[in-house]
Order: C-alpha cells, then sequence, then structure tokens
C-alpha cells in the first residue's frame, strides 16, 4: 500500500512540476554550441538509453538504420602462424535521430554541430561490434580520434580512427602460391533487426588508402555483403539474447607474392640438387669426397626446408611447399644411394659377363651376377648332354673350348630330365651345329663381353649424370604446371 501511495506522489509532483524544469528551445540562435545541445539532450526530451523512434504513416515503429563506412590507413601482413592481420582505420556510423532536429530552433545556423568523445558520451549510440577481432581499441586518445558530428537535420555522424587485430582463417594447400580471402565482420550487439538495422553506404562503403602497400601480398579485389545472423542459446556472441541480428562484412581478396620464395627458397634448392650431381663425375672408390658432398648437401637442404616451415601453423594437410622439399630431398638422397651402389660394385673382385652392352643386360648380370653364372653352366651342361662319346672323341677341341665359361661341379635336374634353359640351348647348339659345326658355336659363345667392376660402375655413373637432370626436369615440369593450372 505505502508503494502504491508513493508511487501516486511521483506521478503528481512530475504532472505539477514547473515548465522552467524542462528548459526551452526558443531564440536558439542566441544560445552557444554547448548550451543548444544541453537542451536538446535534456532528460525531460531526451533519453540516451532509448533508441531513436521513427513511425510510418500507419504508426507502427521502424528500426533505425544505421549506415557504415569504412576507411583503411594501414593493413598489415597477413600473419600465417597466427592466421590474424591488423589494420589501422576510420569507422564512420551515419544515423538518423528526430530527437536532435534543430533547424527549426535554430533557423540560423547552417552548420553542424562538431564535438569530440564528450559529445558522443551524451547521445544515443548503436552498439556495435567486431566479431571476428582479436583485439580492437581507439587509436591515439578518445579525445583525439573520435569525431561527432550533429546535423540540422537530426543526423549524427559518429567517426572512429580504430586499430583492430582480426582472425582470419587462411588455407595453405598451395602455400606459398595461394590466395586469402580475409573478411570483417560487423553486428549489432544488443538490438535485432526490429529494432536496428546494418547499411553500407551507397557510395565507396570501403575505401584504402592510396599509400597502403603490402610486401608480401597484391591486394587484387574488395567485395562487400550485408546479412543477417541467427542467435539462439547455443550461440552467445550476443549474450544471452536470441533473435536475428543485422550484419555486415567486407572480404578482401590477397596474392601472395612469390618473389621472396623463388628467390630464397626454391632457387637454393635447385642448386643444392644440382650440387649433389657432382658425385657422379668422381670415381666411386673415392668414398670421403662423395660421402661428404652427398651429407652436407642433404644437411643444407634440410636446413633450408626447416627455416621456411618455422612461419608456418602446423597444419594437418600437404602444402605445395612441403611436395617440391619432399621432392628435392629424395633427388639428394638418391645420389647417395648411386654412391653406395656403386662403390659396392667397385669394390668387387670378379668380372661380369655381360650377354649384350645393353642397359637391361648390365643391370641383370650387375644385380645377380651368380644368376648368370648358372645359366652359363647350364648351357655348357647341354653341350655335354648333346654330345656322344664317339663325338667327344673325334672333336677334342670342344672341351678346351669350354674353358672359357664358367662351370659348376654337378648340375641338378627334375627326375633326370635337363631344364628348360638346359632344353633350348641344347636345340640352339644343335642348330648351329648344322649350319656350321662347333667353329659357329664357339663363335657365339665368344659374343658375350666380361666387364670388370670398375667399368661397372663407371657406366652406372655415366648413366646417372643424364638420368637425374632428366628426372628432376620432369618433376619441375610436373610441379610448376600444377602450380598455376590448378
Amino acid at each position: 500500500m505505502r508503494k502504491i501511495v508513493l508511487l501516486v506522489f511521483v506521478l503528481y509532483t512530475s504532472a505539477q512540476a514547473s515548465p522552467f524544469d524542462c528548459p526551452s528551445l526558443g531564440d536558439g540562435d542566441s544560445l552557444s554550441q554547448t548550451q543548444l545541445l544541453e537542451r536538446l539532450t535534456h532528460s525531460c526530451r531526451y533519453d540516451r538509453l532509448e533508441r531513436p523512434i521513427t513511425y510510418t504513416e500507419k504508426g507502427s515503429r521502424l528500426p533505425v538504420d544505421v549506415y557504415v563506412r569504412w576507411y583503411i590507413y594501414f593493413m598489415q601482413n597477413l600473419e600465417a602462424h597466427d592466421l590474424q592481420f591488423k589494420i589501422h582505420a576510420l569507422l564512420q556510423f551515419r544515423f538518423l535521430d528526430p530527437r536532435l532536429i534543430f533547424r527549426k530552433v535554430s533557423p540560423k545556423r547552417s552548420q553542424p554541430i562538431l564535438g569530440e568523445a564528450n559529445l558522443r558520451d551524451i547521445l544515443w549510440m548503436p552498439h556495435i561490434f567486431l566479431a571476428n577481432e582479436r583485439d580492437s581499441s581507439i587509436m591515439g586518445t578518445n579525445e583525439k580520434d573520435i569525431l561527432t558530428s550533429v546535423s540540422l537535420d537530426g543526423t549524427v555522424i559518429i567517426s572512429s580512427r580504430i586499430t583492430a587485430t582480426l582472425y582470419c582463417w587462411m588455407s595453405l594447400q598451395k602455400f606459398p602460391f595461394d590466395e586469402q580471402h580475409c573478411s570483417t565482420y560487423l553486428e549489432s550487439w544488443m538490438y535485432n533487426t526490429s529494432e536496428l538495422i546494418l547499411h553500407w553506404e551507397q557510395k565507396r562503403p570501403i575505401t584504402f588508402n592510396p599509400d597502403v602497400h603490402l610486401t608480401e601480398y597484391v591486394l587484387k579485389q574488395i567485395w562487400s555483403n550485408e546479412s543477417t545472423i541467427n542467435a539462439d542459446l547455443n550461440d552467445l556472441r550476443h549474450g544471452a539474447f536470441a533473435g536475428n541480428y543485422s550484419s555486415l562484412s567486407f572480404t578482401v581478396q590477397l596474392t601472395r607474392e612469390v618473389g621472396f620464395y623463388v628467390m630464397d627458397y626454391f632457387l637454393p634448392s635447385m642448386l643444392i640438387v644440382g650440387a649433389s650431381w657432382v658425385s657422379f663425375w668422381l670415381q666411386a672408390d673415392q668414398a670421403a669426397p662423395r660421402l661428404m658432398l652427398g651429407t652436407s648437401t642433404m644437411l643444407t637442404f634440410i636446413t633450408l626446408a626447416s627455416a621456411q616451415g618455422k612461419t608456418l601453423p602446423k597444419v594437418s594437410y600437404i602444402k605445395v611447399s612441403e611436395v617440391w622439399f619432399l621432392g628435392c630431398t629424395l633427388f639428394i638422397f638418391g645420389s647417395l644411394l648411386e654412391f653406395a651402389f656403386v662403390n659396392t660394385i667397385w669394390r668387387r673382385t670378379s668380372n661380369v659377363d655381360v650377354k649384350k652392352l645393353k642397359s637391361k643386360y648390365i643391370l641383370r648380370s650387375t644385380l645377380s651376377p651368380r644368376l648368370y653364372e648358372t645359366t652359363t653352366f647350364r648351357q655348357h651342361s647341354a653341350d655335354s648332354v648333346s654330345m656322344t662319346a664317339n663325338s667327344v672323341s673325334e672333336r677334342p677341341h670342344t672341351a678346351v673350348n669350354c674353358k672359357n665359361y664358367l662351370t659348376k661341379p654337378n648340375m641338378q635336374t627334375d627326375g633326370g630330365v635337363a631344364t628348360e634353359e638346359t632344353r633350348k640351348f641344347y636345340e640352339f647348339d644343335i642348330g648351329l651345329m648344322e649350319e656350321g659345326g662347333d667353329e659357329n658355336v664357339h663363335e657365339k659363345r665368344n659374343s658375350w663381353t666380361t666387364l670388370t667392376p670398375q667399368e661397372i660402375s663407371q657406366w652406372i655413373d655415366a648413366k646417372a649424370r643424364v638420368m637425374f637432370p632428366i628426372a628432376f626436369i620432369i618433376f619441375n615440369v610436373l610441379f610448376w604446371t600444377f602450380v598455376y593450372t590448378f
């Protein structure tokens, strides 16, 4: 009961208040800007906590239209390891507040009322925030870097110089030949779309200072967007309030400059890979210089690759730069394996019989010399099976000729029957004897060539001098085609 009586008393007192409690707006031309603003924003006619209200012809309330403009003074390069970028910008809001119209009360004024932070503090402000910010602040001091303007028709313009660190998710699959799209989001905090709607200014809403230059990127394109964000209890960006909130965003497309990476990583890595091929011109028994050259190039390349990777976040997918470094590492490692292979062959003590001086026969004889010894033995064993005792006594020189070939003391056959290789050689030998006798057989057998381990090692090095550069050129063609095509 006491509360009801007190409320009635307060309402009665307000109704009987003197008109002098609410200052008059008459003769506004004789007032200073400060006096005029004090009367316009007096508590009897202005509530700073309540948004400006306008009505349609039917009497329904309209939301406040807030127009936004960005002017970018400075933009810092994207920091890939932190996935962020930094900007210094002028952020400007423009809206209409009918309560601040002073054209009629001060008809002689033609200029807007200007002020700084103190003027902004007595006016209603739309609560707008950067949705993807990591940090933001007013540049300089609050007094110096905030400009507030109130026009004759009640248009309020708030301009603030801010510095902001913004989050930008980067896709690094094609690093360092990548393009990044970084967005900046502005959203209404406490007023949903029924009370406040954000718009971009119609003319040049986003402008960059002509003196803005990025050292690592080139600014290709800018586009803006207006949208609505639906917030619920699962999304607390707008506090505990659910509803639809107005949002603005602008996106910049940045293309990375590859000159630095080409000069500091790609060209040096090509030279390091080429330096590893110098070992092919060194003799196979020179183990110390070849081993030192191979290991030094490998360690140098690993240091180069790790230096480049320190500036990037540890992502789960494979980047183009990693494909390049992996390919170059395989070429350097391949040169080390080639040295180990030819050095092992060089240290062999027995010669190798080669059927023909062709790559496949030389490699087969080198990789499996015992297999060729067994094959040769089976061929000569076939001779002994095909010859009768009489032919042996009539042609004693055959046994002398067989001394030119490797033999084994015994030959194992399956069930007393010669193997398929023995049978083929037997038929071949009989055919030669029918054509020209033992002289043709002897000539055919002597067509085999004996190579020393040193000759084989030199032959492998000679092939490597050609095959490694050709393979590396093919790798470069495939790599750079993928980079600039896909």
